[in-house]
């Protein structure tokens, strides 16, 4: 799976969120490859979307599109400064991966020191947590060569993520999130309060 990760600062989040939309809905069905998208703008106005393609050549076509251009343009006034486009080809789903009636989205990035290492751990059942920790319903994260990572995880509601993080995690589940988190620099944590999502119908 691809991600396409844009982040920016939004001087204008109503304007920003209908042109999501009217793409969803004008644009959308005929996207070669498009699966959806997660968007949502924090406390200090970043905006995040991470909208997801089933390959680099299927996200490639749809950048090349007159109407993609047009409707960039357009979006694009909705922003203060640069807009940043990280592009990930080595992306995968973690539990149920998301839905789109998530109340809340916590987006984290930072760099592993051993990629390898963190895809393994990622790629492991994780039954125990979804056990510990029920109002996870999943996510998305993407890793590059290099170590720098980008990971989405959805929650039932924020209220329900803030009681979770205050449980004592099973033994096993602890010792290992802390091995692996040991190896984890420069993380950042993006909280999207009232994130919305696109999927193709």
């Amino acid at each position: 799976m691809f991600v396409q990760i844009i982040q920016g600062t939004c001087r204008d989040s109503e304007a920003l969120h209908q042109q999501i939309d009217r793409w969803r809905r004008e644009l959308g069905p005929a996207a070669d490859g498009w699966l959806g998208g997660t968007y949502g703008i924090t406390d200090d106005d970043t905006f995040v979307g991470v909208v997801r393609f089933e390959s680099k050549e299927a996200a490639a076509r749809n950048s090349t599109r007159p109407e993609q251009g047009a409707w960039w343009a357009e979006t694009e006034r909705c922003f203060d400064g640069e807009v940043t486009f990280h592009d990930c080809d080595d992306a995968m789903l973690f539990l149920d991966g998301g839905a789109d009636d998530a109340g809340f989205v916590q987006v984290m990035q930072g760099r592993v020191a051993d990629p390898e290492r963190f895809r393994r751990f990622m790629e492991l059942p994780m039954d125990l947590l979804q056990q510990a920790r029920p109002e996870i319903i999943g996510g998305v994260i993407a890793i590059e060569p290099d170590g720098w990572f980008f990971e989405t995880v959805a929650f039932s509601s924020e209220q329900a993520a803030r009681e979770g993080e205050r449980k004592e995690m099973p033994a096993e589940v602890r010792q290992t999130m802390e091995e692996e988190m040991a190896q984890v620099q420069d993380l950042t944590y993006l909280d999207l309060h009232h994130p919305w999502f696109a999927s193709k119908e």
